[in-house]
């Protein structure tokens, strides 16, 4: 096997061909990108843009993201930074629904809460 030291959650299957084992750090760029695509998000924190996410890869993702995996159910906490002039609940509220919606439909396991913690404002000279 690779890495042993990694954390892993074990997800069940139907049919059940062998184990599948998914790293907390899959579910962490999962959630990442998810977040990342919300209309209002400048980047994460620790400021992993897109042009920075091409550069470096996607693990960069990760960063400002931080899950919790206990018994099957998942939790998260995630940092970003916000563009300047969005509405701050009708934003992190997105984030929420598409990290929820996101790790549920690609893992199998659960959600149970989303936090998100606005790091920073970015004032954007760019127009979405």
């Amino acid at each position: 096997m690779a890495n042993e030291s990694v954390h892993t959650s074990t997800i069940e299957l139907d049919g059940g061909n062998g184990e599948v084992r998914i790293a907390d750090e899959v579910v962490a760029i999962i959630a990442g990108l998810a977040a990342s695509e919300v209309k209002g998000v400048a980047s994460m924190a620790g400021n992993a843009t897109r042009e920075l996410i091409e550069k470096l890869g996607v693990r960069s993702l990760a960063k400002g993201v931080k899950i919790a995996v206990e018994e099957g159910k998942v939790r998260v906490a995630i940092g970003v930074n916000l563009r300047y002039g969005y509405n701050v609940p009708e934003t992190s509220s997105e984030i929420q629904e598409k990290v929820k919606t996101a790790i549920e439909t690609m893992t199998g396991m659960e959600v149970t809460e989303v936090n998100i913690k606005i790091v920073n404002v970015v004032m954007d000279t760019e127009k979405e």
